[in-house]
C-alpha cells in the first residue's frame, strides 16, 4: 500500500469511491429537482420524502410481496411516480398560475406530513435491506476493494442521468417539453395536450427520486429521515449547478460528492460545510449558478 500525500492510498480511494457514491445521488436527485423546476418553475420540497418512499417501496415490496430488488427497480419508481401525478393534479395545479413561492411551501408542508406519516408507523429507527445476491461481494484493484453493489450504483446513476439529458435536449418530445415552458399557448395550437404533459414531467421528476431511494436502500438504512437529512445538501447542487439546468445538475451532483469525499481525507473537519461554501462563492461570483442562463 503506497501513499499519496502523506495519506494511504487505501483510505484516499476508499474516500473518493464515497464521493462518487455520494455524488450519484446527489445527481440524480437533483436532475429530478432540476427537470421539474425547469418545465414547471416549481421548487419541490417534497423530494427528499419521494426519495424516502421510493426507498420505503422497494422494502414493503420484499416484506409483503415478496418481490426483490430487481423488479422494484422498475415497480417502484412507477408507484411514486404516480402518486407525484395525483399531487400535480390535486395540489400544484392549482398554484401555476401565483407565485412559486406558494408551490415551495406546499411541497415542504407535503414532506412533512409524509415524513411524520412514516416515522409514527415505521419509527425513527432504520430497517435493513440486503444487497441483491447478484452484486454481493467485490473486486480487488489492489489498491483498494471495489464492492459490486456501489460500483452498478455509480454506473446506473450515471446511465440514467445521461440518458435524462439526452431525451430532454437532443429528441422531439423534449423540444415539445421546452417549448411548453416557453410559450403553452402555441404548442397546444400544434394540437400537444400541454396539462397533460406538464403533469407527466412531475411524475418522473418524482420517479427519479423515488429511483434514487430504491438503489439508497441497500447502502442505507431504509428510514423516515433519509431524505430530509439529504434534501438540503441536494439543493444547494442544484443552486450551484443552476436551477433548471439538466446537465448541471448531472455534473455538479458528481462533481461536489467528490470534492465532499476528497474534503473528509484532507480537511475532515470541513466535509459537511463545503459544498455550502462553494454554493456562497458560486452565488457571489455567478448568481444563475455555473450552468444557468444569465440572461
Amino acid at each position: 500500500m503506497f501513499e499519496i500525500f502523506g495519506i494511504p492510498s487505501q483510505a484516499l480511494f476508499g474516500q473518493l469511491l464515497l464521493g462518487l457514491i455520494n455524488g450519484s445521488f446527489y445527481a440524480l436527485l437533483s436532475l429530478g429537482l432540476a427537470v421539474i423546476f425547469g418545465m414547471l418553475n416549481v421548487i419541490n420540497f417534497t423530494h427528499g420524502a419521494q426519495y424516502m418512499m421510493g426507498a420505503f417501496a422497494a422494502y414493503l415490496l420484499l416484506q409483503h410481496a415478496g418481490i426483490g430488488y430487481w423488479p422494484a427497480l422498475v415497480i417502484a419508481p412507477l408507484l411514486i411516480g404516480a402518486t407525484g401525478v395525483v399531487i400535480e393534479r390535486l395540489f400544484l395545479r392549482r398554484l401555476r398560475k401565483l407565485d412559486p413561492l406558494y408551490g415551495l411551501m406546499l411541497t415542504f408542508g407535503l414532506a412533512l406530513v409524509i415524513e411524520g406519516l412514516f416515522r409514527n408507523v415505521y419509527g425513527s429507527s432504520g430497517l435493513p435491506y440486503q444487497v441483491p445476491e447478484s452484486l454481493e461481494g467485490g473486486r480487488n484493484l489492489g489498491f483498494m476493494f471495489l464492492p459490486n453493489y456501489r460500483a452498478w450504483v455509480i454506473v446506473l446513476s450515471l446511465a440514467v442521468c445521461l440518458a435524462t439529458w439526452y431525451g430532454i435536449e437532443r429528441t422531439r418530445l423534449g423540444s415539445y417539453l421546452r417549448a411548453a415552458t416557453e410559450n403553452p399557448v402555441l404548442v397546444r395550437a400544434f394540437g400537444i395536450n400541454v396539462p397533460r404533459m406538464v403533469t407527466l414531467t412531475y411524475g418522473f421528476g418524482v420517479a427519479l427520486a423515488a429511483l434514487a431511494g430504491v438503489m439508497a436502500a441497500p447502502i442505507y438504512n431504509v428510514s423516515p429521515q433519509m431524505g430530509s437529512d439529504l434534501i438540503i445538501v441536494v439543493f444547494a447542487v442544484v443552486v450551484i449547478g443552476g436551477m433548471g439546468s439538466i446537465m448541471g445538475a448531472i455534473v455538479t451532483g458528481f462533481a461536489l460528492g467528490v470534492v465532499e469525499g476528497l474534503t473528509k481525507v484532507f480537511f475532515p473537519e470541513a466535509s459537511n460545510t463545503v459544498i455550502f461554501v462553494i454554493m456562497a462563492i458560486v452565488l457571489l461570483v455567478r448568481p444563475a449558478g455555473l450552468f444557468g442562463r444569465t440572461g
